[in-house]
Formats: C-alpha cells, structure tokens, sequence
C-alpha cells in the first residue's frame, strides 16, 4: 500500500509539474491532428545523448506533396562550455554563417517550429534521444510528435531487413545530387528529397 501511494503521489507531481510556458503550450498543440512533416537533421558533438550535445539543427517544412523552402528552421547552438570542457575546437561555431543561439533558446524556438507535425529525418531516433536530452536539461518533457525514418521506409519498400542505408546511401541510389557544404541545413533537405520519393512509392 505504501508502494502504491508513492507511487500516486509521483504521479500527481508529475501531472502537476511547472513546465516553462512553451512547453505547456507545445503539448495543446496535440488536441488536433498534424498537417504537416518537419524533415529534421541535427550535427552533434558525438553519439551518446547523455554526454554530448547538438552543435546544429536544421529542417523544413513539408506539405502535401511538396518542400516549403520559406518554412524552415536553421541555428547553430552555443556550445562554449561544452566545448571548453571536453578539449574541443570551437572553430564550428565561430566560422559558421547559421543563426547562433544558447541551446535552451534553439530548443525552444525549435519546439515552437516543430509543434504537433510528423518529424521525419535519417535514423530518427537518435535525433529525438538528443532532442529529448536538451529538453530534460530545460525541465521539460520528452517530444510526443510522431516520427518517420526514410532508412527504414526505403528498406521497407526494398523489402530489406539485415542492413541499413547512410544518407551517402540512399542519396546515391536516388540521384540526389552531392553538395560542397556540409551542414544541417543541406542534410535536412536531401531527407527532404528522398522522404518525397520514398512517399510517392509506399503510398
């Protein structure tokens, strides 16, 4: 019994936390359904989204059956102290020509892009683990949004399932042309690309 009502009582904390204002209004946005993809990519310090950070993001907007260039999200995140910390070169954030902002300011304006759409991106997952990350470290939740990986829609439509595709991969197989920039912004739009014709094939 004691067990059940610690357990009760986490949950009423939880149901009655005060999460910051953009996230409460983030979670009202999932009382209708999505009208749209963000086809998202992110650079970051690393692969372990306890321990390392985003350094970029980059997305767009996709409707119908097409990209919406003018709805996009770009913005290098200020990672100084992280950087410092762990012995890294600050020359990506120095050089690059992106928006740069504090993490939790990119968080939230990137929340506030995203609201309730379908997030599409290259291995999703670790995106949304990383997403995720930043969020706890603003006291918040984890993203609701529902996700779509164009690695597993393409072995979907090959009918493969003992490998996976880079996005080098998939852009060769569909004739994506190759880009001298490498950048968020570029990787968020080839997914872009290849989510359109891997749509139109799976229906």
């Amino acid at each position: 019994t004691y067990t059940i009502l610690i357990s009760m009582l986490d949950w009423i904390k939880n149901i009655n936390k005060d999460y910051p204002d953009f996230w409460k209004d983030y979670l009202t946005k999932f009382e209708t359904k999505p009208n749209r993809f963000v086809v998202l990519s992110t650079e970051t310090s690393g692969l372990n989204p306890n321990k390392d950070v985003i350094l970029s993001l980059g997305a767009f907007s996709v409707i119908d059956d097409g990209i919406v260039i003018k709805d996009n999200f770009e913005a290098v995140l200020l990672q100084y102290k992280f950087l410092q910390d762990n012995g890294l070169s600050n020359e990506f954030i120095i050089e690059s020509k992106m928006l740069k902002m504090p993490e939790p300011d990119a968080i939230e304006a990137f929340v506030n892009f995203i609201g309730n759409s379908i997030l599409v991106g290259h291995h999703i997952n670790f995106d949304i683990e990383m997403l995720n990350s930043a969020l706890e470290r603003l006291d918040c939740g984890r993203l609701k949004n529902e996700a779509l990986d164009i690695d597993m829609m393409y072995r979907k439509l090959m009918d493969i399932n003992d490998k996976q595709f880079s996005l080098d991969d998939l852009s060769e197989i569909y004739k994506i042309p190759k880009s001298d920039r490498n950048s968020s912004s570029e990787d968020a739009y080839k997914i872009a690309l290849l989510f359109l014709k891997l749509k139109s094939r799976l229906g």
